[in-house]
C-alpha cells in the first residue's frame, strides 16, 4: 500500500460541491492500493502513518508523530497513486488493485487506524472528489509498504 502524507494546516474533501470530510491542523494521507496488498499491508501502513514523525517539537525538529502533535487525520483513497509510470507518457493501472479489493483494504486501513486510537476523517471511496488543502511547510512524504501475508 502507498500513502502520500502531507502535514497540513487544514484539508477537506468535497463530492458534488458538498464537503464530506474536513480537518484542521494534522495530516492528509492519500492512499493507493496495489494488487499485491493484503490486510497485513493495511495494518503495517496504518502503523507507519500514525508513527511517522513529521511534526515539529518545541525546538523546531520533526520529532512528533500525529498523536504526539495532537493533529487530526484525513484519509483519502486515491487509486492513481498505484499507477505504473515507469515508461511512456500515459499511466498504466495494472498495478492498482481492483475496486472491490481496494475498498476492502482501504476499510481495513481505516479500522486499523481507529484501533490505534485515532478517529480519522475519510474521503468517499470511488467518488470524484475535490481535495483542498493547505500544505504546512510544504511537508510531503511517500510511504510504501510491501508486506504480504
Amino acid at each position: 500500500m502507498i500513502a502520500l502524507i502531507q502535514r497540513v494546516s487544514s484539508a477537506s474533501v468535497s463530492v458534488e460541491g458538498r464537503i464530506t470530510a474536513s480537518i484542521q491542523a494534522g495530516m492528509l494521507a492519500l492512499i493507493g492500493v496495489q494488487t499485491s496488498d493484503t490486510h497485513k499491508s493495511a495494518s503495517h501502513l496504518a502503523q507507519r502513518v500514525l508513527t511517522y514523525r513529521l511534526f515539529s517539537d518545541a525546538l523546531g525538529k520533526m520529532n512528533l508523530d500525529l498523536q504526539g502533535s495532537g493533529g487530526q487525520l484525513l484519509l483519502v483513497p486515491q487509486f492513481t497513486l498505484a499507477a505504473d509510470t515507469h515508461k511512456g507518457r500515459r499511466p498504466g493501472f495494472s498495478t492498482a488493485a481492483a475496486p472491490k479489493q481496494a475498498a476492502v483494504l482501504f476499510d481495513a486501513l481505516v479500522e486499523a487506524v481507529k484501533h490505534m486510537g485515532v478517529d480519522p476523517a475519510i474521503g468517499v471511496f470511488g467518488a470524484n472528489m475535490q481535495v483542498a488543502l493547505v500544505n504546512d511547510g510544504p511537508t510531503t512524504f511517500w510511504i510504501q509498504t510491501s508486506v504480504v501475508d
